[in-house]
């Protein structure tokens, strides 16, 4: 089952500065954080921000393309989760059919926002990200002898991550 989201804001992992996507389901109960690239936070960043830049960039580019191809995204999916990679599809309607693409989320992300497609996330995502976000805070644990990340992690909210700003 799928569960529809939006992206709630942009923050930095204070262990690997690395930027990170925090995708919220429309009730509010549901947080979905997802590690990303500098250059697709940029894309994001710019696009959640209002930015017109002068030319268009690869998001824009593809956006256009599919503009003038007539080619309609009718939805994002972040499909799974395997080795701490998360894995997501963009539903194309192409003369009225359906085709389904295979994307990083980051990526197929930063076209919903440009082609204002809804973004929905598999519940089972959902689930194992937060194993796997625990166990990759259980390693910077370790090594930070703190024990309590685990704790502060469980009552973390969105809004208490910070803004990324590009």
């Amino acid at each position: 089952m799928f569960k529809e989201m939006k992206v709630s804001g942009l923050t930095i992992d204070p262990f690997t500065n690395n930027p990170i996507i925090i995708l919220k389901d429309l009730e509010g109960k549901s947080v979905l954080p997802i590690w990303i690239g500098l250059l697709e936070a940029s894309a994001i960043a710019t696009e959640l921000e209002n930015i017109q830049l002068s030319r268009p960039m690869t998001h824009d580019l593809v956006r256009n393309i599919l503009d003038k191809l007539k080619v309609e995204v009718e939805k994002v999916e972040v499909v799974d989760l395997k080795d701490n990679t998360f894995f997501a599809a963009l539903h194309l309607n192409i003369l009225q059919k359906t085709i389904v693409i295979d994307a990083r989320p980051s990526d197929a992300i930063a076209i919903a926002l440009r082609t204002r497609a809804p973004i929905f996330v598999n519940e089972k995502v959902i689930e194992k990200s937060r194993i796997v976000s625990l166990e990759k805070f259980k390693m910077e644990e370790e090594k930070t002898d703190s024990n309590k990340w685990k704790e502060i992690l469980e009552t973390m909210s969105p809004e208490d991550f910070g803004k990324y700003k590009m």
